[in-house]
């Protein structure tokens, strides 16, 4: 259903960029730009209205041939806007919704009608936001979710140490630079916590040596040696305090991280570190008013 809703998307965003760069330079061509958009929408929910298993190609082809008409009346009036020297703005628009439609258009094609399976590296999952991934949380509530993963590191205090944003790969990849980075900011660092998702021999191996305790779970069946391990008094202690980063994640949300409203990567990792800052802020009021609290009532 995603390529079917990113080529709505791309399409519709396509014909009223297109329309409007036109009218300013006094093109013809896009009189009726609303009335396509109406139609393309009336294509689309046909579509989406078909049962899943048994989606009709008739109206999957009628959809793909009003898109293809659309890219191609879009490719001339971008040649007659180009022609006219019209704002490298407007032109650049253009040409990023084209770009994105033409392959949506491709992929529906293929997925929907071909049957063939999209290698992950070409999806993309938003045409508005194009680093957005496709997270699976493994949770019964929310399986995936669309968006980017944010690692962070939280001390006993409930400050935020660190934090990093995994625009490619899995937690596997980010576990020992972030440690590392944490530890040049803060050098005491010498034991943490890790969810099972960072678990992997590489990681292991490399934590244990910049590492006094490395409290990682293992995956799957543990050997006799790696129950052993996890059953030391210091490695329980230490993941029965891991549980309460789930609270600093409600907290961060709480600071804007539960909708970013900002756009592009610079913006979302601007939004990050303002809602780190504020988190770690909101902390020491909270400790400043309950040592407040605590010298009033032996004042009284």
């Amino acid at each position: 259903m995603f390529p079917l809703l990113l080529l709505w998307d791309a399409l519709r965003c396509l014909i009223r960029v297109t329309a409007l760069a036109c009218e300013q330079h006094s093109l013809d061509g896009w009189r009726q730009s609303a009335h396509r958009v109406r139609k393309v929408r009336s294509l689309f929910n046909r579509v989406r209205s078909s049962k899943r298993r048994n989606r009709q190609p008739r109206r999957v082809q009628e959809y793909l041939r009003q898109a293809r008409w659309i890219a191609e009346r879009a490719k001339e009036s971008l040649e007659r806007l180009e022609g006219v020297q019209a704002g490298a703005e407007s032109v650049h628009a253009i040409q990023y919704l084209l770009e994105h439609a033409e392959r949506q258009i491709d992929q529906v094609e293929g997925r929907v009608l071909g049957g063939e399976t999209i290698p992950q590296e070409e999806k993309v999952f938003s045409i508005f936001e194009p680093h957005t991934r496709w997270c699976a949380k493994g949770k019964a509530a929310r399986p995936v979710e669309r968006g980017v993963p944010v690692c962070i590191v939280e001390d006993q205090y409930q400050f935020v140490l660190g934090w990093t944003i995994e625009w490619s790969g899995g937690d596997t990849d980010i576990a020992v630079p972030l440690v590392k980075a944490c530890q040049e900011a803060y050098p005491e660092l010498h034991a943490c916590s890790f969810d099972k998702g960072f678990h992997s021999a590489a990681n292991r191996a490399a934590l244990d040596g910049i590492l006094a305790l490395n409290a990682l779970p293992g995956k799957g069946r543990l050997s006799g040696k790696d129950k052993e391990r996890e059953g030391a008094e210091e490695f329980v202690q230490a993941r029965r305090q891991h549980p309460a980063v789930e609270s600093a994640i409600n907290n961060l949300e709480r600071r804007g991280l539960d909708r970013v409203r900002t756009h592009g990567k610079e913006g979302f990792q601007r939004t990050v570190a303002l809602a780190v800052v504020a988190a770690n802020l909101h902390r020491i009021g909270l400790i400043l008013q309950r040592q407040e609290r605590k010298t009033l009532r032996l004042a009284a």
